[in-house]
């Protein structure tokens, strides 16, 4: 069994047991977290395909902890004119653990 949902903007396969990385959600270490944008599910044959969303359905996860991705370098610079400029960015991310993947109201593990 799998899932597709979103949250942040991206979208994410997932399956119970997973772990995932998504942008930063305020959450303390340990806590739950129910994500309710499911755009699909698959159990077996059986695929449930939202419009855009699967009603009564979420993910529920908890949060392992939070971290700092990767560097990303933003250099901007003019030819001939003695123009740079380098700046460094590194995005806060949450770490989730799928634990169960609920579809009107009932687990499906």
């Amino acid at each position: 069994m799998y899932a597709i949902v979103e949250t942040g903007s991206k979208q994410y396969k997932v399956q119970p047991n997973d772990i995932l990385e998504v942008e930063y959600l305020a959450k303390k270490d340990g806590a739950s977290v129910s994500l309710h944008s499911v755009l699909l599910i698959a159990d077996g044959e059986q695929v449930t395909v939202g419009q855009p969303h699967v009603k009564n359905a979420s993910v529920q996860c908890e949060v392992l902890g939070t971290v700092r991705g990767d560097k990303v370098i933003a250099f901007k610079f003019r030819h001939r004119e003695n123009y740079r400029r380098k700046k460094g960015h590194r995005q806060t991310i949450t770490r989730l653990r799928v634990k169960e993947i609920v579809l009107k109201g009932e687990s499906e593990i």
